[in-house]
Parts: structure tokens; sequence; C-alpha cells
């Protein structure tokens, strides 16, 4: 009774070890996906300040009161606002994705530990498992 007992144990572990194993397997899926678009958000970020300072800079170098007024495009006021409109555009989206990749990332610990506590009752049991089919077998003998 106890070797069926034990080997239901060491099954149940071994469903849990899976299925442990698969939803750290879907969350570094996740993982690589937030991290993917967190890249693509600041690409696109990347991109638009670039079409910014060109534009900045084209409208500098084609007007000669602004270059009376101001030694570089970056000094003229608009240039400062489209900036922080940019960045205000963006950062709510890149502060969600890396809270995102935080709480996968926490997931991962969480169910890793988890899985290690499980390697560590599978041993156990498998060797009581062994060690009970042992006296069993000796049993008799003695």
């Amino acid at each position: 009774m106890a070797i069926a007992n034990l080997n239901e144990t060491l099954l149940s572990y071994k469903l849990r070890r899976n299925e442990l194993n698969l939803e750290i397997t879907q969350l570094q899926n996740q993982k690589t996906l937030a991290t993917y678009s967190q890249a693509d958000a600041q690409s696109l970020k990347n991109a638009q300040d670039r079409a910014n300072r060109s534009y900045f800079k084209g409208l500098f170098e084609d007007d000669p009161e602004l270059q009376e007024k101001y030694t570089d495009y970056t000094e003229i006021p608009d240039f400062e606002d489209e900036v922080n409109r940019i960045t205000a555009q963006f950062q709510d989206q890149l502060d969600e994705l890396t809270a995102w990749e935080t709480a996968i990332d926490a997931q991962i610990t969480t169910d890793s530990a988890e899985l290690e506590e499980i390697n560590a009752y599978m041993e156990s049991a498998k060797s009581m498992l062994s060690s009970n089919i042992q006296e069993d077998f000796n049993y008799g003998l003695n």
C-alpha cells in the first residue's frame, strides 16, 4: 500500500513538474514578446526623434531670422515642446511594457522556485519508493 501511495505521489509531482515546465516556457515566450515590443516602441520613438531633429534642423538652416536669434536648432522653443510631446507619447507605453516584463520575470522566478521544490520532493519520493521496494523484497528473505 505504501508503495502505491508513493508511486501516486511521484506521478502527481511529475504532472506538476511538467505543468511548471510548460508554464515557464510560455512565460519565456511572453518575455521575448515583451522585449521585442519594448525594442519596437523604442525604435519608433527614435525614428520620430530623428524626424523631429531633421525637421527643426532644416527649418533652422533655411531661416536666417532663426539663425540670428538662436545659435542652434535645439534652442528653438517649439523643438523642446515637440521632444517632450514625443517622449510623453511613448513613455506610458514603454512603462507598461517594462512592468509587463518585470511581472513575467517575477512569475518565472516563482515557478522556477516551485520547480526546484518539486524536483526535491520527487527525489525524496523516489528514494522512499526504492527503499520500500527493497524492504518488501528482502522481507521474505530474513
